[in-house]
């Protein structure tokens, strides 16, 4: 396994949607171990292939992680069925060095789609793991963190990441 390079805002493919996964190929079986070792060596409990430069819909995550790595799971063109509640909770992004925001998302979702075996898989979610999934389903639609935040907080994190361009 392979720890790959973690694309940071503003790269392009950030902001793109991720194209449906149509069949489960040797390369996207290798993706998924990759991006499974990126997430945990990288401190994260969620990734999306977009993430790592591949704009397809498949995310892996792990509750757990990084540390324990009881619960990987991969999921590929995850789907909200179902939602309920709302709640805020702060969140930072491996594509969004030393930013953080409050989000509001769905307290509880049921997610489904397929797994890494090609079967259809339905995820009834909450807590950490409903923020997980909304989290990374977003990078999917070419939404990131920082979609979320004021414009202040924006503008000054865009000042950021100007300078740590020039240095």
């Amino acid at each position: 396994m392979t720890k790959l390079p973690i694309l940071t805002y503003p790269d392009p493919v950030l902001a793109k949607v991720a194209a449906r996964v149509t069949e489960i190929t040797p390369e996207i079986v290798k993706l998924i171990e990759d991006m499974t070792q990126t997430m945990y060596e990288s401190d994260g409990v969620g990734l999306a292939a977009p993430q790592v430069g591949a704009s397809i819909r498949l995310i892996t995550l792990d509750e757990t992680g990084p540390k324990e790595r009881k619960s990987p799971m991969v999921v590929l063109n995850p789907v909200i069925t179902e939602c309920s509640g709302s709640k805020e909770s702060e969140e930072s992004c491996l594509s969004l060095p030393t930013f953080s925001c409050k989000v509001k998302r769905y307290e509880c979702v049921t997610v489904t789609g397929l797994n890494e075996k090609g079967a259809d898989i339905e995820i009834k979610a909450e807590g950490l793991l409903a923020v997980i999934l909304q989290h990374e389903m977003d990078h999917l639609e070419g939404k990131t963190l920082i979609d979320h935040a004021s414009r202040l907080k924006r503008t000054m994190y865009d000042s950021k990441v100007k300078k740590w361009r020039k240095d």
